[in-house]
């Protein structure tokens, strides 16, 4: 049948791996995601309602009407800044939700940013870059955003293979 043992390599090793991979990862309950910090994974949970803060902050709150505040273990919170990328919450309220993102403490509890409507279909949260690293940047420089000593010149002269440092043939 098979007469290369490439393809066979290929059968018996390759395929079954590529399977395994494609396969997604189960949903997690909201109990068992707050004792998964910094893990990327997908929640699943009950919605019962959206709260939203005067300064535009959103809550989904998953804990049930009967479970006081102090006793609820992990929160998913939207942030005004993200609000076009993840558009109106309230058709999420009494709703089944699977939401993927990375836990993260938030005080004193576990939480999952909720940054773009494609983490409700499995797909990561909106990219936000480190403030610190950006710092002091703008696009229309011509310089680097952190001083790279690779680019800097090293003097007057080059430090390798300087032209006025040549060694003498000792075959000549």
């Amino acid at each position: 049948m098979l007469q290369h043992p490439a393809a066979c390599f290929l059968l018996l090793f390759l395929i079954p791996g590529a399977a395994l991979a494609a396969a997604p990862r189960p949903c997690v309950s909201a109990d068992q995601a707050a004792h998964m910090i910094d893990k990327d994974i997908c929640v699943s949970a009950h919605v019962y309602d959206v709260v939203r803060l005067p300064d535009g902050t959103r809550f989904l709150d998953i804990c049930s009407p009967q479970t006081p505040d102090e006793n609820c273990r992990f929160t998913i919170v939207s942030l005004w800044e993200d609000h076009d990328e993840v558009g109106e919450l309230q058709k999420y309220r009494d709703a089944d939700v699977h939401i993927r993102g990375i836990v993260r403490p938030m005080h004193g509890r576990a939480g999952m940013v909720l940054s773009h409507a494609r983490q409700f279909y499995g797909g990561p949260p909106r990219f936000h870059p480190n403030p610190l690293l950006a710092h002091g940047f703008d696009a229309d420089q011509s310089r680097p955003p952190l001083p790279d000593p690779n680019l800097r010149p090293q003097g007057s002269r080059r430090a390798f293979m300087n032209s006025r440092d040549q060694e003498k043939n000792p075959a000549k």
